[in-house]
């Protein structure tokens, strides 16, 4: 328990811890990013993610499918793409198949 003393210290500390989780934890989404296998990423690995680390993992597999020649992409675009690579995984027999397999050419990713 942090003790706040007449001088402030204690107020000042805090606001110094609070500013760094804050760091630590933006800090923490792009290591996700970057470590991340983006496409690569195996069926029986996206469906034991968590919503958030597939959200990361979708992001990055639709920046690279598009490789600068389209939109950046959008929330709408992301929460659909989730949809159908779990639609796909769930159905697909090899749960080794990578994400990239999903069929989104002409409903996500422009052709």
């Amino acid at each position: 328990m942090m003790r706040i003393t007449g001088n402030g210290r204690g107020r000042i500390g805090a606001v110094a811890v609070a500013a760094a989780l804050a760091v630590l934890a933006s800090g923490c989404e792009e290591a996700e990013k970057a470590v991340n296998k983006g496409g690569d990423t195996p069926c029986n690995e996206f469906v034991a993610q968590d919503k958030d680390k597939q959200r990361v993992t979708v992001t990055k597999f639709l920046e690279q499918e598009r490789n600068g020649n389209a939109p950046a992409t959008n929330d709408q675009t992301v929460d659909a793409s989730i949809a159908a690579i779990e639609l796909m995984c769930r159905a697909q027999a090899n749960p080794d198949t990578p994400i990239r397999k999903a069929d989104l050419t002409g409903i996500l990713v422009p052709k």
